[in-house]
């Protein structure tokens, strides 16, 4: 444990050393685009944060290959090796498309050919563990083509999902604690040593999100663009596909006593299936409900939008910060809901307690909705937008004023026209825009 404790450390570390001068390069190079109908920020921001997380991924690595316990994997695994290819190739193509734009097919076919990298150098499923059946031997097509599938799903989910501040950064995060929660169980408490690349990944994988989350938090300064994103997906991908097809669950020596304790303690072999669809559920969701939406409304799967699910918790009313930590608290809940059934499947509170912490979760989701009527004595300690402003000030309701004909309502004849914003204010309408004020202005004058 204190092996990978120390290379998650190295990865944060010289990701977060490493974010502050790529910054500087993405100001210099001009990777700074202009804002979009569908983004929330305000200010230019730089991107290719994906620079420095690749440092990290590099610099973690390169540290656990050093290690006595750790450094074994190097030795008999080449699943490191494969990861190292495939995210150099896809961190490349998020770079060019950070600055300079990639067609979305051009892309897609890209990433197939980075999913591809990794499985020509052994990190492919090689067989699966189906309920009621047992161990399934894949093909080398068949391995092929679901771990490409696996792959490029997982990366296109974390891309989809990125459009808050620290968003996707945070809920890879915590994908990835659950997962080396997960894999460290089967790895140190069943001792099989084909798990250990898969926790290597993923301690990796959390000091890369680590590091990088201090330069990304609202307000960010620094985005880590598709080259960050899908460099994430890619290597959240690769420790599913390691723990999923090259763990043998007959290892785990599961299948003892009783029929009914048997298919409890199977739990675990059949979670391969089952974890790396719920580590990202809440993405996943997200990149089905876009691609229904976009093809319904006669538009390409590949189209941007203000669709996605952390749009709609803006559109609900909740801030940025708020909306973000709305996300991780659902991908928590699934996620360590997932590894804690897996562990104690017998035990009966996990059920309720994740159903409890759901209903809890969706109260906070929807309480933008509900504007309750709150007593005069309590308006100075509910949140302002519960608050009756006119009642907490003690102010009445001004009565309405007599308009002249032939005048602008709220102007005073021989003064300049108000503007906008006063002009709403007094009488309760929207600001009106210089050109039609000074419309209805030309048209009065004429008439007089």
């Amino acid at each position: 444990m204190r092996e990978y404790l120390l290379t998650l450390c190295v990865a944060a570390a010289v990701t977060y050393l490493l974010t502050g001068p790529v910054r500087k390069f993405a100001i210099a190079w001009g990777a700074m685009p202009a804002i979009r109908a569908r983004d929330v920020h305000r200010e230019p921001t730089p991107r290719l944060g994906g620079i420095a997380m690749f440092g990290g991924l590099c610099a973690g690595l390169l540290v656990a290959s050093q290690l006595t316990n750790v450094g074994e994997v190097f030795r008999l695994s080449d699943e490191p090796r494969a990861l190292l290819s495939g995210a150099g190739l896809i961190w490349v193509i998020g770079v060019l498309d950070d600055k300079y734009g990639v067609d979305a097919l051009v892309k897609l076919g890209l990433q197939m050919i980075a999913a591809g990298v990794m499985v020509l150098q052994g990190l492919t499923i090689l067989w699966l563990p189906v309920p009621t059946v047992g161990m399934v031997a894949l093909t080398p097509l068949q391995g092929t083509l679901l771990t490409v599938a696996i792959v490029v799903i997982t990366i296109n989910a974390v891309n989809f999902v990125d459009g808050l501040d620290g968003l996707a950064a945070g809920m890879v995060g915590i994908a990835a604690a659950a997962f080396f929660l997960y894999a460290y169980r089967i790895w140190y408490g069943y001792g099989i040593e084909a798990a250990a690349p898969a926790t290597l990944f993923a301690a990796v994988l959390m000091g890369m999100c680590l590091g990088f989350l201090p330069h990304n938090l609202h307000p960010a300064r620094i985005f880590m663009g598709d080259s960050g994103s899908m460099l994430l997906g890619l290597v959240l991908a690769a420790g599913a596909v390691s723990v999923t097809g090259q763990v043998d669950p007959d290892a785990m020596r599961l299948f003892s006593g009783s029929e009914r304790s048997a298919v409890i303690e199977m739990v675990p072999v059949y979670m391969p299936l089952l974890l790396p669809l719920t580590i990202i559920a809440v993405p996943f969701v997200d990149l089905v409900m876009a691609i229904v939406r976009r093809t319904w409304n006669g538009h390409s799967p590949f189209t941007a939008d203000r669709g996605h699910l952390h749009h709609r918790l803006l559109e609900i009313g909740h801030s940025q910060s708020r909306a973000v930590l709305i996300m991780y608290f659902w991908s928590a809940l699934i996620a360590f809901g997932a590894v804690a059934y897996s562990v104690q499947s017998a035990n009966a509170l996990i059920v309720p307690a994740v159903m409890s912490l759901s209903a809890v979760g969706l109260v906070v989701l929807l309480m933008p909705r509900f504007r309750p009527r709150v007593p005069r004595w309590a308006q100075r300690v509910v949140p302002p937008r519960y608050r009756d402003r006119r009642r907490a000030a003690g102010a009445a309701v001004p009565a309405p004023t007599e308009e002249v004909p032939g005048e602008v309502p709220g102007e005073v004849p021989g003064e300049p026209p108000l503007a906008g914003p006063a002009l709403s204010g007094l009488h309760g309408a929207t600001a009106v825009g210089d050109r039609q004020r000074f419309a209805l202005r030309r048209k009065i004058d004429s008439r007089s």
